[in-house]
């Protein structure tokens, strides 16, 4: 498991994915962690939890937290953020973006 996670959802996705690699329920893996069943379905959805718990469920799965300079985002993220700013502006209006700038 190599891939970059930048967003909440991602590390869910990536989580539920070893849990079920590994065959646990989402029941056996909290009681492996030492945490109640909750913190597991809140951190695959994607849904604010504690580092603390983060933790406790990753060393369940056979995990640990690797921190790395995320570098330059890529042309295809940047155009996705600009296209949604520009679908978050108001009708008519400006998105706040200078393409002159």
């Amino acid at each position: 498991m190599t891939d970059k996670i930048r967003l909440p959802d991602e590390l869910g996705a990536q989580l539920r994915l070893r849990r079920e690699a590994l065959g646990l329920s989402k029941s056996e893996l909290a009681s492996k962690a030492g945490k109640v069943r909750e913190v597991v379905y809140r951190l695959e959805a994607g849904e604010d939890t504690t580092v603390s718990s983060l933790l406790a469920v990753m060393a369940a799965l056979g995990l640990s937290l690797r921190l790395e300079n995320a570098g330059l985002p890529s042309a295809a993220e940047v155009a996705r953020r600009f296209q949604m700013d520009d679908e978050d502006a108001p009708e008519g209006g400006s998105s706040g973006h200078d393409p002159a700038a």
